[in-house]
This record gives C-alpha cells, structure tokens and sequence, in this order.
C-alpha cells in the first residue's frame, strides 16, 4: 500500500504548530506498519539547509490553475527512512513565514493543483492521498473532478484529517472561482459554497472519501452547533465517514532518559525529577524547594487554550504555597496580563515571553503538574508529553483531552490526572486544589504518576487504526 501524505507542514523540515509533529511522526509510525508513507510539503524559503542538503531536483514542470501557468519543481529526498517531496515555487513559498499571507489562497490552489501535477514525476502511484487541514482541502475536490480519470489518480482514494475545525481556508466565491478555473456549478450547499463564500475546508469535508479528526470525542463534538463551526449539518450528514483517531507523540523526541535539555535524566523516579524541578527553579529565579508544587504550562496564549479560566483565579491561587510558570505567546492582552502578574507574584509566578524547546523540556521535566483548562481541544499533545515526562496533567473534559486524561478516582486508585467539566472558573479552581490536596499524600502521588507511565502514548496504537482505515478504501 502506497500512501501520499499531503501537508502544509512536518518535522522537521518546516513547523509552526502541531500539524508538523503529526506529519513528521505518522509516516514513520505508518513505514512500521508495512505502510509505505511519503510526504509531500511545500519548499519554504526557511526551511535549515541542514535539512535542504538531502534533497534533489526530480522534475521541472508548469501547473495551470485559473488563467496562470506557473513554474514548479519537485524535490525528493530521504529524512529518517521517509521519502519528502518539496513542491518549489519561489514566488509563493521563498519567504521567512508558513502561512499569514494575502495571497494565501493562490498560495495553497498552486500547491493543491502542482501536488496532482507531479503525478507523473514521483516515481510511484498512491493508493491513498491523505490530506491535512484547510490547506490541502481542495484536492479531494480536484481529484473527483478534474483528476477523475487522470492516469496516476485515477486509482487513487482520498482521506482527509481534520486536525482543527476553526482554520477553514475562506475566501470569496469569485476568487475561488477564478483561482480554480471553476463555474457556478460548484459553489452551491453540495459543493464549495460556505455562508456566501467558498471553504477549502468544505471541499475537503464534501469530496473526501473518508474523513477523520484527532480524538473519537472531538469526532463526536464537531457535530454539534457548539463545537461545529456551522460544519456540524454537513459532519452529521458525513458521519459514516468520519471517524476519530487519537495522535500520539514520538517517544524518541520525547523521552525524560535522553533529554539534554534536563540536568538529572529519569523515567519513573520522583527524586530525581525533583532535581530538574530544583534547577528550573534556580533558572527562573523561584526560591529552590523541591516540595513545593510547581504548575507548569506551556501553550499558545488564545482564549482556546482556558487562559480566561487561569487568569480569573490565578491571584486566589498564588496565596497558596505553589509556584508556577508560563511559556508561551499569542494574544497581547494574555502577554501583558501574565507579564504585570509576574511582577506582584515574583517569588511564585514566572513568565517566559515565546517559544523555546530547551525551556518547554525543562518545564515538562521539572513541574509537578500540567496545566490545560481548554475551552476546546481537538487532541493535544501537551498532555500527552506531561504525561511521558510523569507530569501530571489539569485539564478540562473536551475533545483528546477528555480521551487521554482519566480522572484519579480515591477509591479505585485509578485515573492519570484531573479533570473538570464545565468551562467555569470555580470548577477549575477546585480541580487544581483537588489535585494539590492530594500532591501532599507522597504515596498517593507516586499511584497517580505510576498510573500515567502505564499508558502507551506512541503512535502504534494510532497507526494501526490509520492502515485499517486505508485497507477498507484500498
């Protein structure tokens, strides 16, 4: 079975959110599973040469799309056992960010049409075309209607993963219309057609043959008006299709025994965890105690992530013995809030302004807790490290969080977290005391921690789900 992987983004050639750690770690996990994965991503102006210098140039092509032809070359090259393909256009994609761009739908119509035009230049068929998030939603599209019968495609299935329904790639009609080469026909409520504009997104949803998303409760959520997107008629209609599988994490990347980013290397021993606790301390500028608890986050700062909840209880909080810190960007309002409370609460709260590995690593290693009140999440990964780094995780009962984290229950001593219901800010308050509570009891601890290193959080579980899914279209 050959599969084509389509995305936007992947590790560790190009990243700038969790899309990239998905792209990266199933194809390999995939290749295990006598899968033959190969991925597909645009060639970024900022991809490292250290990584350009495996590749090579395989072909040299025009893609037509609208009234444009345009140049294209395909690069191939070897990372970790997986074959890359790299769809090079310099107007579109020589610049310094992934995404943000005005012309970001010419961008990504180029980038759907010339990964269909390369057909006859990989080498290879694919069985499967499996398609990621609003930047690759228009080739289902392309490949039941202008790719139909096309000699490489015709063969071929699509598989479309929803990885965050918010992001739907909306333009005007008459731009769609005019990018695509494409009549009326198309934008209608079967078709393209979204609110009296056109949905990348939608074309995926619409044409795909089959339609998954990050976790089976986020599978679940999106048919809903709360958590739909005003998708939740077509996701309803499509149920069948659709069907919900948990990401994991590469144990390899995220591993407490050969992180270099941490002073005492560990798996299940509390003591020397500590030790990175003590020293994250010392980095931060907290008083050193190894018995405190520390709360760690580390998360983009938008309203999705619960930052209202944390921000709405977090002076309440500080005046119990605890100590947190927060890694992270995003919203200016959170930026400056957690800045100015850094300042009233020097010896229990630290902030660090961006995003750094080495920072996110020690925070995963040194905290005692992980903090994740989302207001929605479709899986998340940071729980899932926590839990690898035997940090025990806070979060709010949505989407992959509600499928990876079990509430610890006191008397059948099992459960790897804690978990709240309602998005509320007493709710969450009373979880984190909770959870505080019962971090005092040292044996009890060591039970919630050891519950959590029992689970498998690869993806083995992930990728045989993903071959099943394929073998019933293949």
């Amino acid at each position: 079975m050959n599969v084509l992987f389509v995305t936007s983004e992947a590790v560790p050639v190009a990243k700038s959110g969790g899309l990239a750690d998905v792209a990266g770690a199933l194809p390999k996990a995939l290749d295990v599973q006598d899968v033959k994965t190969s991925i597909v991503l645009p060639k970024y102006g900022s991809i490292k040469p250290q990584y350009l210098e495996h590749f090579s140039r395989i072909a040299e092509f025009e893609v037509g799309f609208g009234w444009r032809n345009q140049y294209c070359g395909l690069w191939r090259g070897e990372l970790e056992g997986i074959t890359y393909y790299l769809i090079d256009n310099e107007h579109y994609f020589k610049r310094s960010g992934l995404y943000g761009y005005g012309d970001d739908a010419e961008r990504f119509v180029f980038f759907s049409a010339a990964v269909l035009e390369a057909g006859p230049y990989y080498g290879q068929k694919f069985d499967i075309v499996h398609c990621n998030d609003w930047q690759t939603g228009l080739i289902p599209f392309l490949l039941r209607t202008r790719y139909e019968f096309h000699p490489d495609w015709s063969q071929s299935r699509s598989v479309y993963t929803i990885h965050n329904l918010m992001y739907q790639g909306i333009y005007s009609i008459d731009n769609m219309k005019e990018l695509l080469g494409i009549g009326d026909k198309y934008f209608n409520a079967e078709g393209l057609e979204f609110f009296g504009n056109a949905s990348c997104m939608k074309a995926g949803l619409q044409y795909a043959d089959k339609l998954t998303t990050v976790s089976p409760s986020y599978a679940e959520e999106i048919q809903t008006a709360y958590y739909g997107e005003k998708m939740e008629s077509l996701l309803q209609y499509r149920r069948e299709d659709l069907i919900g599988i948990v990401n994991g994490i590469d144990e390899k990347m995220f591993d407490p025994m050969t992180d270099t980013h941490l002073i005492a290397p560990y798996r299940h021993s509390l003591s020397r965890k500590k030790k990175n606790k003590t020293d994250l301390q010392a980095e931060m500028g907290l008083p050193q105690d190894a018995d405190v608890p520390l709360l760690g986050v580390v998360s983009r700062l938008v309203e999705q992530k619960g930052f209202d909840l944390i921000i709405a209880t977090l002076d309440e909080l500080l005046q119990d013995d605890v100590q947190i810190i927060i890694l992270g960007s995003g919203d200016e309002k959170y930026e400056k809030y957690f800045y100015e409370a850094s300042l009233r609460h020097p010896t229990k709260l630290r902030f660090w302004l961006g995003y750094s590995d080495r920072i996110a690593s020690r925070i995963y290693g040194g905290a005692d807790l992980f903090l994740m009140p989302s207001r929605f999440e479709p899986c998340g990964l940071s729980q899932l490290i926590s839990l690898r780094y035997r940090t025990v995780p806070i979060v709010r009962e949505t989407g992959g969080l509600r499928d990876t984290v079990i509430p610890y229950n006191e008397y059948t001593y099992s459960g790897n977290g804690f978990t709240f219901t309602n998005y509320n800010a007493h709710d969450y308050l009373y979880t984190v005391r909770h959870a505080l509570q019962l971090y005092s009891d040292q044996e009890v601890w060591k039970r919630i921690v050891d519950n959590g290193s029992r689970e498998d959080y690869s993806w083995n579980r992930s990728a045989k789900l993903y071959k099943k899914l394929y073998q019933q279209l293949s």
